[in-house]
């Protein structure tokens, strides 16, 4: 009997000490376990904002190929893509139809056109000659841009503006040319009808040659008729007078200017190529998405500063995608998009903070998608969380299981 009553008070302890125990499992199965999560570091660095649309090549400078006077078209044997030369290659042949002397009016109405053709060739002139001077002077600026930089007395990015200036410009020579040539083709058209219209009885064939050196681009009238003056017949260009016209929404196409970097992309070759923007057109126009939505959209122009790879030309109204630069900071506080949310009209960020995330409110500047500028509430090396659940609450304890 003794002997069981000192047995007792053992198992009652052991008895008490499984019972506390297996509360402390059922306590610490039951207790909030860290939730696990990723972050990244605030740091500074360069920050690019940019609007990405779609876009399509075109020609510059366009000729339309129409006979001067009326008559019988014989029938015509390009097609497009035919190359050409300038005061070379037949066109087309036209017979003149038998015409009476020109009464007063009519001869001052010709009169009239041969002025307005030889001043647009001299405007096309002027353009021209100061394209030349604006070209040779960057290219001076380049020449002495190439002595700075080999001695580090400028910086890599002047150097590369002002590469890209000549590039532009030689772009600009060779479409003030081109339209020059159109100018002195239409003067002498001009000036040709005037010759045959005053000269009855005409009745050979006349051929309609090239007025620029390029391509066939697309034949409108190809079959042997009798055509009425200023008919088109076809329309002719250089495909290496190339321009980007992209159509981007208004509310984007007010932060692009003139002069803006754009990157043209998925053009069919490797990499991308650099684009100078030329023109914001000042109106928009309406269009319907493919969704049924109207929108207000703007034509942009873009020249292209980077040359093809040889053996690759683009062609007019070839689909492109341009990624057009509107903001460029070098020294840039910025966090991950994916670590903003809005609350309550604010942009919030969870800080990883001694095991436990803590709210933040942060005031955020520009942002390209995948950063944001921080103006105010987070520093540089605080470490947020990327992605936050919706679990995920202000004080709670958390577990970093990715870091970048």
């Amino acid at each position: 009997m003794n002997t069981t009553r000192k047995r007792r008070p053992w198992r009652t302890l052991v008895l008490t000490l499984a019972a506390l125990a297996l509360a402390a499992l059922i306590v610490a199965g039951l207790w909030p376990k860290p939730l696990p999560v990723q972050t990244r570091t605030i740091s500074r660095g360069p920050m690019t904002v940019s609007v990405t649309e779609e876009g399509k090549t075109r020609i510059r400078s366009r000729y339309l190929v129409y006979p001067p006077t009326a008559g019988f078209l014989q029938r015509v044997g390009l097609r497009a893509g035919a190359r050409i030369e300038a005061g070379k290659t037949v066109l087309a042949e036209l017979t003149p139809e038998p015409a009476a002397f020109l009464d007063p009016r009519m001869r001052a109405e010709a009169l009239a056109r041969i002025d307005a053709a030889e001043a647009a060739v001299k405007a096309r002139l002027a353009e021209a000659r100061r394209t030349d001077a604006s070209l040779e002077l960057a290219r001076t600026e380049l020449r002495r841009m190439d002595a700075l930089l080999a001695s580090g007395a400028v910086a890599r990015q002047e150097w590369d503006r002002a590469e890209n200036q000549v590039r532009v410009l030689e772009r600009g020579a060779q479409a003030a040319s081109f339209a020059l040539q159109v100018a002195e083709h239409e003067a002498g058209a001009a000036r040709a009808a005037l010759t045959r219209a005053a000269t009855p009885g005409h009745g050979e064939t006349v051929p309609i040659l090239a007025p620029v050196d390029g391509y066939v681009l697309s034949v409108m009238e190809e079959n042997a008729r009798a055509v009425a003056a200023s008919t088109p017949i076809m329309e002719v260009g250089d495909p290496n007078d190339l321009e980007i016209e992209i159509e981007l929404l208004s509310t984007d196409a007010v932060a692009v200017t003139p002069g803006a970097l754009a990157l043209i992309e998925h053009w069919g070759g490797e990499g991308s190529l650099r684009a100078t923007v030329t023109v914001v057109e000042p109106g928009g126009f309406t269009k319907v998405s493919a969704i049924g939505v109207e929108e207000q959209r703007v034509k942009v122009r873009a020249e292209l500063a980077d040359a093809l790879p040889d053996g690759v030309m683009l062609g007019d109204r070839y689909g492109v995608q341009a990624r057009i630069v509107t903001w460029q900071g070098e020294n840039v506080l910025q966090v991950p998009t994916g670590a903003l949310f809005r609350r309550g009209g604010e942009w919030m960020a969870f800080v990883l903070e001694g095991g436990k995330a803590v709210l933040r409110t942060v005031d955020v500047g520009r942002e390209n998608g995948l950063e944001a500028e921080v103006r105010d509430g987070l520093k540089e090396g605080e470490r947020v969380i990327l992605h936050p659940p919706d679990t995920l609450a202000d004080g709670m304890r958390v577990r970093e299981e990715g870091r970048r």
